[in-house]
């Protein structure tokens, strides 16, 4: 299991390197400050400090949930959007990472 998290960890500290315009470190503390969010809801809430589409964020999100791992999804019917969650077990790490980065966390 500690495999995994390290795996984890170090993809995390990757894809928070290469954030050149804090676009992935905000949507990274919105997952931290947020019990649970959509697409839709997450953009909109970064879309007030960054011009971003929303196809961008549903491919940042895809990518977060696919590749890091340390999200979940669920959906509850075919008509119904996906929702999206952190991983409780990764939230300390995440936290982690993010204020190692920045000091502390940033907010929305």
């Amino acid at each position: 299991m500690d495999s995994i998290k390290s795996k984890i960890k170090r993809r995390l500290q990757t894809f928070i390197e290469l954030d050149v315009n804090g676009l992935r470190t905000h949507i990274l503390s919105v997952f931290l400050q947020v019990q649970k969010t959509t697409v839709d809801e997450l953009h909109q809430s970064i879309n007030s400090k960054f011009e971003i589409s929303r196809s961008a964020v549903a491919s940042m999100v895809g990518y977060i949930y696919s590749k890091l791992g340390i999200l979940r999804s669920y959906k509850e019917s075919y008509k119904t959007p996906i929702v999206y969650s952190l991983k409780e077990e990764y939230a300390d790490l995440l936290r982690t990472e993010l204020e190692s980065k920045n000091g502390q966390v940033t907010g929305i």
